[in-house]
């Protein structure tokens, strides 16, 4: 969803802590810088960013929280609003000892996460530039791992899937239902499709390597008794290796071709790249799973979990880390009564957020000074 009134706000609250604020980068993203005024020592002064996404997502909101949305049809549903709250915190953590913070934190705000995404058009707009970022943190919180509540979970290399949409058309010649003879059946060439496509999976790509294709809208017909003439279907794939994914455009071209050939049809692959592999680098990890237990410690509970496996959703937390090395990590914050993400009644355990702030603002301050 649009976030033309969260950004104001953002940039409202950055420009009172004294941060530099650029607006309008990429669409509606927000930039603060704060320049730490710390003695290092060294002749440059290192950047390090904290990022956060703003946006909500096309969903009734029905959790009947006194602060639920207010826009129809919008609500914070992913928990993005978390992200939010917890960089303006660290912001205001970090504003406050300035004199601790040896270089800059530079804090971006995304306009979206949700597609089509805001990493891609902030980059492109010179957010890792002016001053040059050396490093990146940022966060999910909610339910997505099963991480406890109050505790970090992260992973060293690929840590979520690279995410790609497909479409096909497939056009075949409509007619009577009673005389398929005389047609070419597009919603029987456009099924056969969809079952073709699933071995790809299964015999045409390493067994070592997850891959997932999935179809989700099939469209052809209009009456019982027609045969149609056209079946356009649209999916996502999903793959942790890049070479890979490299070649799956032409993997579902030829099949999808190969089978509507088959049987007298013609066919048409749009292949639309999306988010890349999100690839933490190590040593960032480590440092900040170091940094992490020492902040949960003080807290008086949770712990640092290693994430046994990677998701295969995607976020595009992953352009940001193709340019600089950094880490995403993971918040457990299930509330009591949990609901999926994306779900009308999604709530958070708003106990985590202050945690969330000192995970990024101690992060951010102990990278500047190594």
């Amino acid at each position: 969803a649009e976030t033309p009134e969260t950004a104001a706000y953002v940039a409202g609250i950055l420009r009172n802590l004294g941060l530099e604020v650029r607006t309008g980068v990429g669409g509606h993203g927000v930039v603060g810088l704060l320049r730490g005024t710390a003695e290092n020592g060294r002749k440059d002064h290192r950047t390090i960013a904290v990022r956060a996404d703003m946006d909500a997502l096309n969903v009734q909101e029905e959790t009947g929280l006194e602060f639920a949305s207010k826009v129809p049809g919008r609500m914070h549903a992913c928990g993005h609003d978390g992200h939010v709250a917890m960089a303006l915190g660290a912001a205001t953590i970090l504003s406050r000892m300035k004199d601790d913070v040896r270089g800059n934190v530079k804090f971006i705000f995304q306009p979206a996460e949700e597609g089509p995404g805001g990493a891609k058009p902030m980059i492109e707009d010179g957010v890792l530039r002016d001053p040059r970022v050396d490093a990146i943190i940022g966060l999910h919180m909610g339910c997505i791992w099963n991480v406890p509540t109050g505790s970090v979970g992260v992973r060293p290399g690929a840590m979520m899937a690279a995410m790609d949409r497909f479409e096909v058309l497939v056009k075949g010649k409509g007619g009577h239902g009673a005389m398929p003879h005389q047609t070419c059946d597009a919603l029987y060439v456009g099924a056969q499709i969809v079952s073709a496509l699933q071995g790809i999976v299964s015999r045409r790509t390493n067994p070592l390597s997850p891959i997932v294709i999935t179809v989700g809208q099939f469209h052809s017909g209009s009456a019982f008794n027609i045969i149609p003439g056209t079946a356009w279907l649209e999916g996502t794939t999903r793959c942790l290796d890049e070479a890979l994914r490299a070649r799956l455009p032409e993997m579902i071209r030829e099949v999808a071709q190969g089978v509507a050939a088959t049987m007298g049809a013609e066919c048409e692959v749009t292949y639309h790249w999306g988010y890349p592999v999100l690839i933490n680098d190590r040593g960032f990890t480590d440092f900040f799973s170091n940094v992490a237990r020492d902040v949960l410690e003080a807290a008086g509970g949770g712990t640092v979990q290693e994430l046994p496996e990677p998701t295969m959703g995607g976020e595009d937390m992953a352009y940001y880390l193709r340019e600089v090395p950094g880490a995403f990590f993971f918040l457990g914050s299930r509330p009591e009564v949990a609901y999926p993400h994306h779900n009308p009644k999604f709530d958070i355990d708003e106990s985590t957020l202050p945690l969330g702030a000192a995970l990024l603002a101690e992060a951010a301050r102990r990278w500047l000074e190594g």
